[in-house]
C-alpha cells in the first residue's frame, strides 16, 4: 500500500471533498469588495442574534423575518444556482434575488401594526409578495440544502392547491393561491411557523457556540483525547474514530462535515493498520452519522424537537444518552472482533500523544460540562447558549495556543470574529431547511394529510397483522422504511422536520385508534433515529459516499459495512417504543440496568454474528445462531432475554473450548497484543 493510499487529506481537499458530497459546503470564494460586504453581513447575521439572545427576541414576525432576510441574501451571495461553479463573483441574477429578499422580508417589520391589525384576505400586492417569498424560500433550500427537501415542498404545495382532484383519501376541499400565500408568509403556519422560529433562537446560537468551540481548539484535543484514549487498544484506528466522532457529533451539524473532518485522519490510519478501505470508510461514515444523535446538540434537531414534541430540551437530551451509548458500543464491538479477526493490533506508541499533554487540556471540555450544568439546572435555551459562548472564550485564554484575543504576543480578535463568521455560514442551511420545513408543516396542518398518511399506514398494518405486537411491529417497519427514504439526501434539520411531519402520524394514530400507550418523546425519536440512518443507507449514503473519498473504496460497498456497523440502529428504536425506559421514560434502577446488561450481551452476539469472529473463526450456521440470541437478548421482554441467554453461553463455552483446542493442536489465531 502506497504512501498515497494513506496519507491525510490536506485542508483543501477536505473542502474539496465536502463541496462534493455536502451541499451545506458548496460555496462561492468570494474575494474583494464584494468579499467584505459578505464578511460583515455575516458577522452582522451573529451579532443580531447575540444582541436578542442577551436583551431578549422581538415579536415573532420581525425576528422571523429578519434572521429569513439575513440567510436568504447571503444564501444568494454564496451559493452558486449550479453545484460545482467555480465562478466567483456573483451574477446579476442573484443580485437581483439578494434585492428581492431583503424587500420580502423587510414588508413584515416596516408594515407590522398594519398587517397585525389587518381583516380578511390579503390584497393583491401581499400575493405578489408571499409569491416571491414562497420561491425565494425553495430556490434557496435548493441551493444551500438540497434538492429532497425542495421536491416535497413542491409536491405539497401542487397538493394543497389541487385537493378536490386527489384520489381517494388523499382528497381535500383544496385552497386558492390567495389562501395558500396567505397561510404560508402571513401567518405563522408556513415559511414563518415553528421550525423558522426554533432557527432564529435556539438553534442559531447553539450553531454560534459550536464555531466558538472549534476556535477555542476542542475540536483538535477531541482527536488527541480519542488517540490517548483509544489509540493503543486492539484496531486502535477504528476506535479512535468512533470516539472522535462521538465527541465531535458534540459541535457537528452533519454526518458528512464530521466524516470527512475526523475520517481525514483516522481513515488513513484504518489502512496503514491493515483494516480494508470499504471497512476503514463505513467505520467511520457510521461513527460520525451517529455522532447526529450525540446529546448535547445532536445536529440541532433536539431543539426542534422542543417544540414538535412538546418537550423539555433536558428531557430530550437526557433520552438520547443510551441509545447513543449502545449505538457507538456496537461499533466498537463489531471494529474490535473485526480487528481480532485480522490479527491487528493497536497504534505504535511513537505515533501516539503525550497523555500527559493530553490531560493537561482537560479544562478545554469545561464549555460542554458547563452546557450541561445550565440546562439541568433549568436555564433557559439561548441563555444557557450564551453561558456556553463566554466559557468557551474564558477557556481560550487558559492558553496561548488557544487565545481568542492574543496571537504572537499581539492584540488581534481574529478567531473571535472567526467564530462570529463560521456560526453564520454553518446556520445559512438551517434557516433554509427551517423556512422550506415550515412550507410542508403549513399544508399537513390545513389540509390534514398527516392523519391521513398516518392512518393509511396502519390501515396497511392492520390488514397484514393478526394481533396488537404484530400490529406495532408492522406500522413501525413501514415508518421506518418511510422514515429512512425521506431522509435520504437532506442534512439533519431538514431530515427531522420531513419525518416527524410525514412519518410521525403513523405511530400517533396507533395511540389514537388502538389505545396504545406509545410516548411522544418515544415516537419522535424514532423517526430521527431512521431519518438520520439514511446518511449511510444505499443507494443514497452521503456519509459513506463522502467517506470513500479518502478511503479509495467503493461507495456501496462502504455503504452495505457502514449499514452493518451501525445494525444497532436499527434494533434500538423498537426497543424503546418496546422499553421506554431506554429513553429514561418512567425509568427504574432495576429495569435500566437488565436491559443495558441484556442489550449490551445482544450487541457482542450480534456482532459475532456479522462479523464472523468471536473468540475463534465461527461459521455461518454459528452466526446465524448468534445473531438469533442476539436479537433475542436485545428485545425487551423477559422470556426471550432468558432463552438469549441461554444460547449465548452455550456458544461462548463452545468458543472457549474451541478455542483452547486450537491452542492444545498448535493451530494459528490472529492474536492481539494491545489492550481490547
Amino acid at each position: 500500500m502506497s504512501d498515497k493510499d494513506t496519507k491525510q487529506l490536506s485542508i483543501e481537499e477536505q473542502q474539496e471533498l465536502m463541496e462534493k458530497y455536502d451541499v451545506e459546503s458548496n460555496t462561492r470564494k468570494i474575494g474583494g469588495i464584494l468579499g467584505w460586504i459578505v464578511f460583515f453581513t455575516l458577522i452582522a447575521f451573529s451579532l443580531f442574534h447575540l444582541y436578542t439572545g442577551v436583551f431578549g427576541a422581538f415579536t415573532a414576525y420581525i425576528q422571523r423575518t429578519i434572521h429569513l432576510g439575513f440567510a436568504l441574501s447571503l444564501i444568494f451571495l454564496l451559493f452558486p444556482a449550479k453545484r460545482g461553479t467555480k465562478r466567483k463573483g456573483v451574477p446579476w441574477y442573484d443580485w437581483i434575488l439578494v434585492g428581492l429578499s431583503i424587500v420580502v422580508c423587510t414588508y413584515w417589520p416596516l408594515f407590522y401594526e398594519a398587517l397585525v391589525q389587518q381583516i380578511g384576505g390579503i390584497d393583491l400586492a401581499q400575493v405578489m409578495i408571499g409569491g416571491v417569498a414562497i420561491l425565494l424560500v425553495l430556490e434557496a433550500a435548493r441551493r444551500a440544502v438540497g434538492l429532497p427537501i425542495v421536491i416535497i415542498a413542491g409536491v405539497f404545495l401542487l397538493y394543497a392547491l389541487f385537493g378536490p382532484y386527489m384520489p381517494g383519501m388523499l382528497i381535500h376541499r383544496g385552497l386558492s393561491i390567495d389562501q395558500l400565500i396567505n397561510t404560508m408568509f402571513f401567518t405563522t403556519e408556513g415559511i414563518l411557523g415553528t421550525p423558522l422560529q426554533v432557527s432564529s433562537t435556539y438553534i442559531f446560537l447553539f450553531l454560534l457556540f459550536g464555531a466558538f468551540l472549534v476556535q477555542t481548539g476542542v475540536g483538535l484535543y477531541f482527536n488527541d483525547l480519542a488517540l490517548a484514549i483509544a489509540g493503543r487498544r486492539v484496531g486502535g484506528p477504528a476506535k479512535v474514530a468512533i470516539f472522535s466522532s462521538a465527541l465531535n457529533g458534540t459541535i457537528s451539524g452533519s454526518s458528512v462535515a464530521n466524516t470527512v473532518t475526523t475520517g481525514s485522519y483516522t481513515i488513513p490510519m484504518m489502512k496503514r493498520l491493515g483494516y480494508k478501505p470499504n471497512f476503514a470508510g463505513a467505520v467511520e461514515a457510521a461513527a460520525s452519522t451517529g455522532g447526529q444523535i450525540m446529546p448535547p446538540i445532536m445536529g440541532a434537531a433536539a431543539f426542534l424537537m422542543i417544540e414538535f414534541a412538546g418537550v423539555p430540551y433536558w428531557e430530550i437530551a437526557k433520552a438520547a444518552v443510551i441509545p447513543a451509548l449502545l449505538y457507538f458500543t456496537g461499533i466498537w464491538v463489531m471494529t474490535h472482533l473485526e480487528a481480532k479477526r485480522l490479527g491487528l493490533v493497536g497504534l505504535p506508541k511513537e505515533e501516539m500523544p503525550s497523555k500527559i499533554a493530553v490531560l493537561k487540556k482537560l479544562y478545554l471540555l469545561l464549555p460542554i460540562l458547563a452546557i450541561v450544568y445550565f440546562l439541568f439546572e433549568g436555564y433557559s435555551i439561548e441563555r444557557t447558549a450564551l453561558y456556553g459562548i463566554l466559557a468557551c472564550i474564558l477557556v481560550s485564554m487558559f492558553s496561548k495556543e488557544t487565545n481568542m484575543f492574543l496571537q504572537n504576543g499581539k492584540f488581534t480578535f481574529s478567531k473571535f470574529i472567526t467564530a462570529l463568521t463560521d456560526g453564520a455560514r454553518t446556520a445559512l442551511g438551517v434557516a433554509a431547511a427551517t423556512a422550506c420545513g415550515g412550507i410542508i408543516v403549513g399544508v399537513v396542518t390545513k389540509t390534514g394529510l398527516g392523519l391521513k398518511l398516518g392512518n393509511g399506514l396502519v390501515g396497511m398494518a392492520a390488514s397484514i397483522a393478526s394481533n396488537p405486537t404484530a400490529l406495532i411491529l408492522l406500522t413501525l417497519f413501514f415508518t421506518m422504511i418511510t422514515s429512512i427514504i425521506l431522509g435520504m439526501g437532506s442534512p439533519t434539520t431538514a431530515n427531522y422536520i420531513i419525518t416527524s411531519t410525514i412519518a410521525l402520524p403513523a405511530i400517533m394514530a396507533l395511540n389514537d385508534q388502538y389505545e396504545f400507550a406509545i410516548p411522544v418523546l418515544a415516537a419522535h425519536m424514532f423517526v430521527f433515529f431512521f431519518g438520520i440512518v439514511a446518511d449511510i443507507t444505499p443507494p443514497v449514503a452521503l456519509a459513506a459516499f463522502a467517506a470513500t473519498g479518502i478511503s479509495g473504496g467503493e461507495p456501496i460497498r462502504t455503504g452495505v459495512n457502514a449499514t452493518k456497523l451501525a445494525i444497532v440502529a436499527f434494533i434500538i428504536p423498537y426497543m424503546f417504543i418496546f422499553e421506554p425506559q431506554l429513553l429514561m421514560i418512567d425509568v427504574t434502577f432495576f429495569g435500566i440496568t437488565w436491559i443495558l446488561i441484556t442489550a449490551l450481551t445482544g450487541m457482542i452476539a450480534i456482532g459475532a454474528g456479522l462479523i464472523g469472529f468471536w473468540y475463534r473463526k465461527i461459521n455461518w450456521i454459528e452466526r446465524l445462531i448468534a445473531i438469533t440470541a442476539g436479537l433475542l437478548l436485545m428485545y425487551p421482554e423477559g422470556n426471550s432475554d432468558f432463552i438469549g441467554a441461554v444460547i449465548f453461553l452455550v456458544m461462548l463455552i463452545i468458543q472457549l473450548i474451541g478455542k483452547n483446542k486450537s491452542k492444545g493442536k498448535g493451530e494459528s489465531q490472529p492474536q492481539a497484543s494491545a489492550q481490547a
